[in-house]
């Protein structure tokens, strides 16, 4: 090996070694991604599996434990996951989207290797390739507070994670087709519930049992593709005690509009008639209502449960109401000893404001989605790569979007979209949405505060409503029909992260993008060194490493 090389290859070593700490445990994983045939809704169909199951195995964790996943892709293309709300703290390398990371290709394997770093809370993971999320691939992920941190309840009889979603009966390679071609996916066939799908009155089996008097925490996700879904359990409260890493305020709620990619914990106590109750996910906002039933059976009981379920809230009023109920917990501890509160983001100066329109529009007669006029498309070489190994500007190029949006969007640009924001600047964001149907945005990388959401179009003045006190930091916020909702946080995490449409079918079609936040320092303290193990594709294969950061 040559000098130049050696010297790459040890401080790389160096750095990946110092990115963890040695007190903090390691757990190994192998899991192996297959095809399979199940019917959720009755019509036997292809469906990935990891590790033969559907919905593949829940990730328990504790916050800053090292997780070493072996991914071993058999099937018949490139295959790649990512774990939605971690923030892989200097470390894009590990997001597993198509603007960070080559995927692994068909027959090949990836070891992934990353830290919940000063996180807790309800996450999930899936397939980001392709549409391959619509094909299953998804499962729980859950961050578990560290013993010396106090959790804000009582420890509950049992932890369990409720994944609910719509689901399509066509196979994720017509679905793709249907959308290459400039046709849409239409209303979901149905609703699962950890995958399958219960009928009143029908002969389901519990989903889940309970003790008579004992309380229970369940983490429930929307790991769906484009519907928000309301859930509900008959006869019963819901303490709504975290969301999406954050501690709130514990209201009882009767129903909960859970929107695409979000993740909500709840405590339910067993204190009903000792029988069996259903759990309820049902489609909102969309023409027709399709939903879908699952038993929670009290233990040692028979009884059916009554036909009598609870009906779905009408109308997006109450859900924006909802959402204005969730506030966080000041003096609940999150992943460190401080209270959630000392953070006040309320009072740091606002350096720079983007707002984000959602932008549809038909190219070569074939319908596009994007922001601001711009309409993003995947790079053979992923964007974080180009960067690193200097040579974006043969792949991408920055800021071909504004801050601020045309007054009238009439075209839309097919292209990468990278917007480059300042390293720990803090910045506004405001995703308007001009459309008649829900929409709901993602940002990899980071929490942020989702201090406001308002019908019309956003203005300056509309600051004054900001809840600048204890909105809540999650990481993914819904945006009503001809509404807004602005967001808030510090952009000090350098990599290259994903802002994306969590309904699947916009961000296929390009409604998403990616900002760089680069640290000018080049240090380690600030981002780590490329992984040695990372698979290198388009114009940088077979190119040696840049030469690595160091402290």
């Amino acid at each position: 090996m040559q000098g130049g090389r050696l010297l790459t290859v040890l401080v790389c070593l160096a750095s990946t070694v110092a990115m963890v700490n040695a007190g903090d445990p390691y757990f190994y994983y192998t899991w192996n991604v297959t095809y399979g045939t199940v019917a959720p809704l009755g019509i036997p169909q292809q469906v990935i599996l990891i590790n033969g199951q559907f919905p593949g195995p829940n990730l328990n964790s504790t916050s800053n434990n090292n997780v070493v996943i072996n991914v071993f892709n058999n099937l018949d293309e490139p295959f790649l996951l990512t774990w939605s709300g971690l923030q892989h703290r200097k470390n894009s390398w590990q997001d597993g989207v198509t603007g960070t990371s080559c995927p692994i290709p068909a027959g090949t394997n990836f070891t992934y290797h990353f830290q919940p770093k000063d996180q807790i809370g309800s996450y999930f993971y899936y397939p980001s390739t392709s549409l391959h999320r619509f094909a299953g691939g998804f499962g729980g992920l859950r961050v578990n507070s560290r013993l010396l941190i106090p959790v804000p309840y009582a420890d509950p009889e049992d932890d369990r994670t409720i994944l609910i979603n719509d689901w399509y009966t066509k196979s994720h390679t017509a679905l793709k087709n249907f959308l290459d071609s400039g046709r849409t996916l239409g209303s979901p066939d149905g609703v699962l519930i950890n995958g399958k799908s219960g009928k009143i009155g029908g002969n389901n089996a519990p989903l889940f049992t309970m003790k008579p008097g004992k309380t229970y925490k369940y983490r429930i996700c929307n790991v769906g593709f484009k519907s928000t879904l309301n859930f509900r359990i008959q006869g019963h409260k819901m303490k709504l005690v975290e969301m999406e890493g954050s501690h709130v305020l514990q209201n009882d709620y009767d129903s909960l509009d859970v929107h695409v990619g979000q993740c909500f914990a709840v405590l339910v106590t067993a204190d009903q008639v000792a029988k069996n109750y259903y759990m309820v996910a049902s489609t909102r906002f969309l023409k027709k209502e399709v939903s879908t039933v699952g038993v929670m059976s009290y233990e040692g009981s028979n009884v059916q449960a009554s036909n009598e379920i609870p009906k779905a809230p009408v109308g997006w009023a109450w859900s924006l109401n909802q959402f204005r109920s969730f506030r966080w917990n000041l003096t609940a501890s999150a992943a460190r000893p401080n209270p959630q509160g000392s953070y006040h983001y309320g009072k740091i100066n606002i350096t720079r404001t983007i707002k984000l329109a959602n932008t549809k529009n038909v190219v070569n007669g074939k319908v596009r989605f994007g922001f601001n006029g711009v309409s993003h498309v995947d790079t053979e070489t992923p964007l974080k790569l180009a960067e690193y190994f200097g040579m974006s500007e043969k792949v991408f190029k920055y800021n071909v979007i504004k801050d601020e949006p045309a007054a009238k969007i009439t075209t839309l640009t097919v292209e990468p979209n990278v917007l480059n924001i300042t390293f720990r600047t803090f910045v506004e964001v405001i995703f308007e949405n001009h459309e008649k149907s829900m929409q709901s945005f993602h940002l990899d990388g980071y929490s942020f505060f989702a201090v406001a959401s308002e019908p019309g179009r956003w203005t300056p003045e509309k600051r004054k409503n900001y809840n600048l006190l204890d909105a809540v930091s999650r990481h993914t916020v819904q945006v009503y029909p001809k509404s807004w909702s602005a967001i808030l946080l510090t952009f000090d995490n350098a990599g290259m992260w994903n802002i994306r449409s969590e309904n699947w079918e916009r961000r296929y079609l390009g409604q998403q993008l990616y900002v760089s936040v680069l640290s000018p320092e080049k240090s380690l303290r600030d981002e780590y060194n490329i992984p040695l193990n990372t698979n290198l594709c388009g114009i940088i294969k077979g190119l040696p490493l840049p030469t690595p950061y160091t402290i």
